[in-house]
């Protein structure tokens, strides 16, 4: 995919618009952002953002009666794949075991059940 940058303030918007099921409205997606992330942003805020978020082709507008709403163009999963395989790239030199194993060692960052599944899921590759 390769994706523009995106700021981390629009990441939380972006977020936002991936975890729901239906294409929100710029009022639901300031909604969203100040009860489910924690900020106070005012609707301005979040209409700059998503038009940097259109602008950069993560997100289509359209008018609906007197609203705008939102749907993503990026996939959440690719992007997420392209964050993982850019963090790997950076701090591993695209080394993805050496990712993996240093997970494991930061086991304590990890809950039993989470060791437990990346247990099950390493063993599933044999």
């Amino acid at each position: 995919m390769r994706a523009k940058e995106i700021t981390e303030c629009e990441k939380v918007v972006m977020k936002c618009v991936w975890d729901s099921p239906h294409e929100l409205s710029m009022q639901e997606i300031t909604e969203m952002v100040n009860t489910q992330h924690g900020k106070n942003w005012k609707t301005q805020t979040v209409s700059t953002f998503l038009a940097r978020l259109v602008k950069k082709d993560y997100l289509k507008m359209y008018r609906k009666g007197r609203c705008f709403y939102y749907q993503p163009l990026v996939d959440k999963e690719e992007y997420k794949d392209d964050v993982l395989l850019d963090y790997v790239q950076f701090w591993n030199d695209g080394n993805m075991c050496a990712f993996v194993c240093g997970l494991f060692e930061k086991k304590d960052l990890l809950s039993e059940l989470e060791c437990e599944e990346l247990k099950k899921k390493i063993n599933e590759l044999d």
